[in-house]
């Protein structure tokens, strides 16, 4: 799956990284729906971390489809908050 962090690019990853990508995305649904701040940004950043850590970039010139757009890491909440659908960023 091609995934786009807003403002830094893509990166391709396995279908099988995404259960631990899941648990994040829950916590921070449930952080930004509660308002917790510092919950967000902690969960916010280990969410971006965990796609850079587990994803290959791909080359700046390469012009995939993105089937997943996530925020860029200075993000507000209330906007992170607009993004997020029934399911949190992450479907599934």
């Amino acid at each position: 799956m091609i995934v786009r962090i807003m403002g830094e690019g893509q990166r391709e990853l396995a279908d099988s990284h995404f259960a631990e990508l899941n648990k994040l995305d829950d916590e921070l649904l449930r952080e930004t729906q509660s308002g917790d701040e510092e919950g967000f940004r902690r969960t916010l950043a280990a969410l971006l971390d965990a796609v850079r850590t587990l994803g290959t970039p791909l080359p700046d010139d390469a012009l995939e489809p993105s089937e997943l757009i996530l925020p860029s890491p200075d993000a507000t909440l209330d906007e992170v908050r607009d993004m997020l659908g029934g399911d949190g960023l992450i479907p599934g």
